[in-house]
């Protein structure tokens, strides 16, 4: 290809990732612009005066706090029966792994009043599923609208997703690896802790910062469940927007900051870790 036609080339592809462009800008980038200036906007004008009210507010610090331990205990939890659920797809049939995948990409979208009537319908204070289980013995009652309530109901539209992410991250181990170390005299445990793991790890936690930022921003579900009475930062955020008494968007762009600085937070933990993976290039 002569010189000439690089440049071609070059503006080419510039000009078709302009939509792209175009889009990510109004849609993504204007809106937090918009946001973070809207944060800074006091009743005495410019300034911290809406953060300052919300971290010396014990009520919006519960919602901050109310919100990282449901997203963080249902990410956990997801994670780790998605890991197992997708090893086991990797093990069995191709039909019956064909059919999993399609369901977990069917109730990964299985979210909002749907969900939640679904929820309360079965592990309800009068739920078929809690009635069996305080028959049976097992629990004396079950509150589906309390936070460990939520995280149940979290942790649900959590696994799907976490199956759908991890699932072909499993396609990195190979086979002739497990069968070289068994060889070498290496045991279940230590090709995990030396080989699985380790190649894992990228993918692992991706797909724990992805769960946490789908249960930080979840907000249909729970305020459905609850009808906007349990503490969390997206229904405080919206309260605030469309509320007639607790009407304040100045302080909604301020908790929705902190809601975007907790992400920026965990993605940059996210990063730091993977750079101290052995096995991620540099």
């Amino acid at each position: 290809m002569s010189a000439t036609h690089k440049p071609r080339g070059k503006w080419l592809a510039l000009l078709c990732l302009l939509p792209f462009a175009v889009f990510f800008i109004a849609f993504q980038i204007a809106p937090l612009v918009w946001v973070a200036l809207n944060s800074l906007n006091t009743p005495d004008g410019w300034g911290l005066g809406n953060f300052e009210k919300a971290f010396a507010s014990k009520f919006y610090m519960q919602a901050v706090k109310h919100s990282l331990q449901i997203a963080f205990w249902s990410s956990v939890f997801g994670m780790l029966i998605a890991i197992i659920g997708s090893y086991s797809l990797r093990q069995v049939d191709s039909k019956l792994r064909d059919f999993v995948i399609a369901f977990s990409n069917m109730t990964s979208n299985f979210a909002g009043v749907p969900l939640a009537f679904a929820f309360i319908i079965l592990l309800g204070f009068n739920g078929a599923l809690t009635l069996l289980l305080i028959q049976a013995g097992l629990i004396d009652s079950f509150n589906l609208y309390s936070k460990n309530g939520l995280i149940v109901l979290y942790t649900y539209f959590q696994i799907p997703l976490g199956v759908l992410l991890l699932y072909p991250a499993f396609d990195a181990l190979r086979q002739d690896w497990r069968e070289s170390a068994a060889l070498l005299g290496a045991g279940t445990w230590d090709f995990w802790r030396h080989i699985g793991l380790p190649v894992l790890t990228p993918a692992l936690l991706g797909t724990f910062v992805i769960l946490l930022a789908n249960a930080l921003g979840a907000y249909a579900t729970v305020y459905y469940l609850t009808t906007g009475n349990f503490n969390v930062l997206p229904i405080r955020i919206a309260a605030m927007i469309s509320g007639d008494i607790s009407l304040d968007p100045n302080m909604a762009s301020a908790l929705a900051m902190i809601l975007v600085g907790l992400m920026a937070a965990i993605t940059l933990v996210h990063q730091l870790l993977l750079r101290r993976s052995y096995h991620v290039p540099r």
